[in-house]
């Protein structure tokens, strides 16, 4: 997994930053026949997108983090929404090509936002998304832990009291409930 120290590094922030500049130069074109409220609107969905995800990425745990995602993705959606609303206006015909393209990449940023809350939804990190330095630590030891007792299980002989053990099938990946080669014992020493 990837670790982004800051939001302007991650591509989704980045994708919503392009699409706020483009929704700026089509709201800065000469003679464009948009209502005040439809052009204030429109900026701030578009601005809302790289905010929240801004915000979000800022916050310390995961329930803010997906909240703001959430909110982020609701914001493209409505920038989505006005672009096709746009695109229905006779007099907007000029500017079409940048209407689908804002609107492309408003659902680039949805989709993108979207998956990027699936990852967060199925990691095993529920609460602190920021863990400190003695937390790093810990982790790194139980990873080490877990990697040599893996390595161990894998690579003992045959001969060895835990070979024919539950644990250390599984970590040949055999099937541990399968029968044990005449002779061996399962579980343990006494087969227990």
């Amino acid at each position: 997994m990837s670790k982004y120290t800051r939001f302007e590094d991650l591509p989704v922030w980045q994708a919503a930053a392009t699409l706020y500049e483009k929704t700026q130069t089509l709201l800065e074109t000469p003679g464009l026949r948009l209502t005040y409220g439809f052009r204030n609107q429109l900026d701030r969905a578009a601005l809302s997108v790289s905010n929240n995800i801004a915000e979000g990425f800022e916050r310390a745990s995961t329930r803010e983090l997906l909240s703001f995602l959430s909110i982020a993705r609701g914001s493209a959606g409505e920038v989505r929404s006005m672009m096709a609303l746009a695109a229905r206006r006779p007099a907007l015909a000029m500017v079409a090509g940048r209407l689908a393209d804002i609107r492309a990449g408003a659902e680039a940023c949805s989709r993108q936002i979207a998956a990027w809350a699936a990852s967060v939804e199925n990691s095993p990190v529920q609460g602190s998304r920021h863990l400190t330095a003695a937390g790093r630590q810990d982790r790194r030891a139980a990873e080490a832990a877990r990697w040599f007792r893996n390595h161990f299980l894998t690579n003992m002989s045959p001969d060895h009291p835990l070979y024919n053990t539950r644990e250390a099938r599984l970590a040949r990946g055999e099937n541990p409930d399968g029968p044990v080669a005449e002779g061996e014992q399962g579980e343990g020493e006494n087969g227990k």
